[in-house]
């Protein structure tokens, strides 16, 4: 299994792994796409860009610089082959739960949550919980014919994990028949801060893996990603609603779907490299 090193690392990243219980890894895979590709470059944009934040969070009252976490660099994928790719993804994501390491990884299409999340339950069993924030459901039964798509993420997460521990979030895009399957099957949510707080109340202390599609975004502040929808959320009410989840048990997060090369002032990447900051420090 082999790593391709990035250098600057994520702001205030060390490379020592057995020192750190959070740890950092780039999922480069974008092979599903179905509108716009490159996904795949968006981990070495966002540790690029990282650089570019302050190390100490407004919002928390904290800083990296107390925090020992590990950079990894990007797992090296098989280009083009999903099924590899994805059985990969897995052994590798196995490999950081059963050694304790709360993993952020930073994608990448959605697609990688899927072994990533089955690693999770590889490790924890069905007893716990995916935040999926979105524009779209991904609760497609196939795509085009594919059964491993980026459309069809969650529905293969729920066949895992049970579709009654997913809660999703700022959903405002979908087939007729996913919507529907989605509202009967799971917790399906529009972007409603109510009744976020609700779950994050009935979840508290519970072990939670959040899953985060930055397209959840309004496109005016997250234009650079494949598949933009408009009437999203707000950044801000965004924060807001992560700052809340420091009560829940977070026993791994992923961020996929920025696509750097669509949004040339690079802001979609620095989004994504403040919330993994504020992950990174929330994260005991």
């Amino acid at each position: 299994m082999g790593f391709n090193l990035y250098k600057p690392f994520f702001l205030c990243a060390t490379e020592n792994y057995q020192a750190s219980t959070i740890v950092l890894a780039g999922i480069p895979m974008d092979f599903t796409v179905s509108f716009k590709p490159g996904s795949r470059f968006a981990p070495a944009k966002i540790r690029e860009v990282s650089i570019e934040l302050e190390e100490y969070s407004i919002y928390q009252d904290k800083t990296l610089y107390d925090k020992t976490f590990c950079d990894m660099g990007d797992l090296e994928l098989p280009f083009g082959n999903v099924e590899k790719s994805i059985e990969t993804i897995y052994q590798f994501a196995c490999k950081l739960f059963e050694e304790k390491k709360v993993p952020i990884f930073l994608g990448g299409e959605h697609l990688i949550s899927f072994p990533l999340i089955k690693a999770a339950a590889n490790s924890n069993g069905k007893e716990f919980y995916v935040l999926h924030f979105d524009a779209h459901a991904d609760m497609r039964e196939e795509y085009l014919g594919e059964k491993f798509s980026h459309a069809t993420v969650m529905r293969r997460v729920g066949e895992v994990i049970g579709f009654k521990n997913i809660y999703q979030f700022g959903i405002r895009s979908g087939s007729k028949e996913e919507i529907e399957f989605a509202k009967k099957n799971s917790n399906l949510y529009f972007v409603d801060k109510c009744e976020i707080n609700n779950v994050i109340k009935d979840l508290k202390g519970k072990k939670v893996y959040l899953s985060i599609d930055i397209d959840v975004f309004d496109p005016a502040f997250a234009p650079g990603t494949g598949t933009p929808e408009p009437g999203g959320i707000l950044s801000s009410d965004f924060f807001d609603i992560l700052l809340k989840l420091k009560d829940l048990n977070i026993i791994g997060a992923d961020i996929v779907e920025v696509a750097p090369y669509y949004d040339i002032s690079d802001r979609t990447a620095l989004l994504a490299a403040k919330i993994v900051r504020e992950l990174i420090l929330m994260i005991e």
